[in-house]
């Protein structure tokens, strides 16, 4: 063999030798998917725990976070703890979203990009937990919109989730404050800070309401009139839509010939999971329940010429305001005259909307033997499929963690559910797979499922709501 020769086969052998080598170095240049995100110190000077989304979107005609929902565009967020502005957050593959379960699921391509800080408020509760969470701003736990959260203008951006650079967005706007709503000559609003529910958490606490008087209520100085007790989602609008153009409501309130005598009154009751609390005694909430009563309530008798009789406080409500009507009836039943609640959520959780939490075994799907059928969350009237069961609840886990998303999943645990160790609500289910958990649907049973306070009380309880309930 010629020098030559040996000069070659000793350079093949170097070549082979080195080519796993390399292969491999190449492969471990390639960074995961990864977007970075930071805020500026203009929008917000001082560090901030809570969470931070990035949302995508094929569409530029709207911010990609307006497009977020249920079954809406891709977000993504990532818990932060003293993030400082400037400093960096990076969402990659770990960080959970919805309805792509990862960065890694979301396609190379030309993208809208947007960046979010959800910023949460430090509360240490009286049960001697602390707990981070969002605090309502009066604007009814919706996190979009909250004032004092940041977001950054969309960006077009090219995705490629095998780049080494990442993609970095800066939040660099903060939602301004929203003003208190102004009085008129029918229609007042108020709010109050409870003392009971500020002692619970530790933190400032506010209860409120929207009053609608009958026609001349300012005249007739010398009568009082009952109330109704409309009940719902957190809105300092006025009740059954009385200011709203062309308003039905409106034009029979003022009727002369018809002119009910009677005040309407909407109540706002925000908690730190919802935009409102359910108005119950909880080990989660705290005492709304005794603060709607001992606080709220004396403050409208004090502020309005209500008649303070049991026959003349109506309940009323619809959806999540149905149950709080059919509930605070039977909490209450020597308080109030009565309860006309409409398409309440589950009064009895055998119906936990399609799911028996005590005796199914998964949330988001039926095991039928051979296969898995999935439980549907929402349809349209004529059968179309919305959402499925566990999109809704995916869509929750990537707002936020801990039963923190604001979401109605969420609130019913919060609302429900018993304290888990670590001072958040114990999961109904896992929210990944739906896997329920009996002993928390037992607590449910116990002290929520309304079904079954009524029908274990009745010998004592049923002669005091006779009559008084109606479900429509």
């Amino acid at each position: 063999m010629t020098p030559a020769h040996r000069l070659l086969l000793t350079l093949a052998a170097a070549c082979l030798a080195a080519a796993p080598f390399h292969l491999h170095a190449n492969k471990a240049a390639v960074t995961s998917p990864r977007i970075e995100v930071s805020f500026a110190a203009a929008a917000h000077a001082q560090p901030v725990t809570g969470r931070v989304y990035v949302a995508v979107s094929r569409d530029g005609a709207k911010p990609p976070i307006e497009q977020t929902d249920i079954t809406g565009v891709p977000l993504f967020g990532h818990d932060v703890t003293g993030l400082k502005p400037g400093q960096i957050a990076a969402i990659d593959v770990n960080d959970y979203g919805a309805p792509l379960a990862s960065l890694r699921d979301l396609p190379a391509g030309d993208y809208w990009m947007q960046p979010f800080v959800n910023v949460y408020t430090e509360f240490k509760r009286a049960d001697g937990h602390t707990l981070w969470m969002h605090m309502d701003q009066w604007e009814g736990q919706d996190w979009k919109h909250s004032p004092g959260n940041l977001y950054g203008k969309p960006v077009k951006v090219h995705y490629d989730p095998t780049a080494a650079t990442p993609i970095r967005l800066v939040a660099d706007q903060v939602i301004a404050p929203i003003p208190f709503p102004k009085d008129s000559e029918y229609v007042r609003r108020f709010r109050i800070q409870s003392k009971l529910l500020t002692k619970f958490w530790g933190h400032p606490i506010y209860l409120g309401a929207t009053v609608l008087l009958p026609k001349g209520y300012a005249e007739r100085t010398n009568v009082r009139y009952p109330v109704v007790y409309d009940q719902g989602h957190f809105s300092t609008d006025a009740p059954f839509g009385f200011e709203r153009k062309d308003s039905k409501m409106r034009a029979f309130w003022l009727d002369d010939a018809k002119k009910p005598r009677v005040i309407v009154v909407t109540l706002q009751h925000p908690s730190p999971f919802y935009d409102d609390s359910y108005a119950v005694n909880s080990p989660n909430e705290g005492p709304f329940d005794d603060a709607i009563h001992q606080e709220l309530y004396p403050e409208i008798a004090r502020r309005f010429r209500t008649i303070e009789q049991p026959w003349a406080r109506i309940l009323t409500g619809g959806s999540t305001g149905g149950w709080i009507a059919v509930a605070q009836q039977l909490f209450h039943p020597k308080f109030y005259g009565g309860s006309f609640a409409m398409c309440p959520d589950s009064l009895d959780f055998r119906h936990h909307q399609v799911v028996n939490i005590y005796d199914d075994a998964n949330a988001y799907t039926v095991d039928k033997g051979w296969v898995k059928v999935e439980r549907v969350d929402t349809r349209q009237p004529d059968g179309n499929v919305d959402a499925m069961m566990k999109d809704e609840n995916h869509y929750e886990l990537a707002v936020g963690d801990h039963s923190r998303s604001g979401g109605q999943w969420d609130i019913w645990e919060a609302a429900w559910g018993p304290i888990g160790a670590d001072g958040y609500p114990q999961r109904i289910w896992d929210k990944r797979t739906g896997a329920i958990d009996h002993a928390v649907a037992e607590y449910w049973k116990q002290h929520f499922d309304l079904r079954y306070m009524l029908e274990k009380n009745w010998a004592t309880l049923g002669p005091l709501v006779t009559d008084k309930l109606h479900i429509y």
